[in-house]
């Protein structure tokens, strides 16, 4: 019964480790090697998500390219400021909205 989901945790983990190789070359095997797996599973989602990641494949595996260079941190400072924003909405001050960004 809970088959699909215990797939989906493992190959959840396995797609982890695409990004704790020492180069592109062994990520690019283990990615294609995952698409594999996902595409040849019985769930639905991982078919549809190995899809998605083999379209990426260039800009996932660019990661390698830039010696691990992520632009989470600032997307993650990005949303911030949007929630802020949306927060601050109707206020007058913005000395505000600058001081809390």
């Amino acid at each position: 019964l809970n088959e699909p989901l215990a797939t989906a945790y493992y190959m959840k983990e396995e797609l982890r480790q695409i990004w704790r190789q020492s180069d592109k070359a062994p990520a690019e095997k283990a990615l294609a090697e995952w698409i594999a797996k996902a595409a040849a599973s019985n769930v639905g989602m991982l078919q549809q998500f190995a899809k998605t990641l083999a379209a990426h494949r260039s800009g996932i595996l660019a990661y390698y390219d830039f010696d691990g260079l992520s632009t989470g941190t600032l997307e993650g400072t990005n949303n911030k400021i949007k929630t802020l924003h949306k927060m601050a909405y109707g206020f007058r001050d913005t000395e505000f909205f600058v001081s809390a960004i």
